[in-house]
């Protein structure tokens, strides 16, 4: 009993401290630090969803997770609310694209290192993660990946029609990757990266495309405008 009586003193002593100065640099370096992020993420991600509308949310969960480390790192007890507080937080929108998930990653490490106080660590690591990923896609567009990424939706369930529209791509562009298909209970849909030698293939494609579903709905997308 004393025991527990001892411990619940223990919680109920910690009061946390925060020295507001550091605080201030470490939530100005995390938005800084985020921000570059986001830009290397929209300049150079490769991402079939919209990637300007995805990087906003960097600076967000990094500084989030910036002022809860802050918060709960110099209390046992606040720690512990935390963890049956986070208990409770339901994702109800899967992240798809694995390239997403790993900038998630990137802008929550940021949060924690510099709401731990590991300013040094942190501003290396991530100007070096981001260095490797500045010179690893330079490589990739210096090779020349010539294409655009293409939606396709349609209502129409089964395998013929996106074999079909495989068939159509293949016969008229240089190259077909399939990147992801999305199917629900009423609809589908694909999206490939695709590249063509002249207007006149494309052109070519869209019109044969079309004449295989009128309803279908078919968007080219220059991947540096997602």
């Amino acid at each position: 009993m004393n025991k527990l009586a001892t411990f619940e003193q223990f919680l109920a002593g910690q009061t946390p401290s925060i020295e507001m100065t550091d605080f201030a640099i470490n939530l100005i370096l995390t938005f800084f630090l985020t921000l570059l992020i986001s830009i290397i993420y929209v300049r150079f991600g490769n991402a079939i969803s919209n990637r300007k509308m995805f990087s906003r949310n960097l600076i967000l969960i990094a500084l989030t997770t910036m002022l809860i480390i802050t918060i709960v790192k110099s209390s046992l007890a606040l720690s512990l609310g935390l963890v049956g507080a986070l208990s409770i937080v339901r994702f109800r929108t899967p992240i798809k694209e694995p390239e997403e998930l790993a900038y998630l990653f990137i802008s929550i490490g940021v949060g924690l290192g510099l709401g731990a106080g590991q300013r040094a660590v942190t501003i290396i690591g991530c100007l070096f993660i981001l260095a490797v990923i500045y010179l690893r896609q330079r490589r990739n567009r210096t090779d020349g990946e010539k294409g655009m990424h293409l939606s396709i939706t349609s209502q129409k369930q089964g395998d013929d029609m996106l074999d079909n529209i495989i068939g159509v791509l293949k016969k008229y562009s240089d190259e077909v990757n399939l990147r992801r298909v999305d199917e629900t209970g009423t609809a589908w849909q694909s999206d490939f990266f695709v590249s063509f030698s002249d207007y006149d293939n494309f052109s070519k494609a869209k019109f044969e495309l079309r004449s295989l579903d009128s309803e279908l709905n078919i968007t080219f997308m220059d991947n540096h405008l997602l």
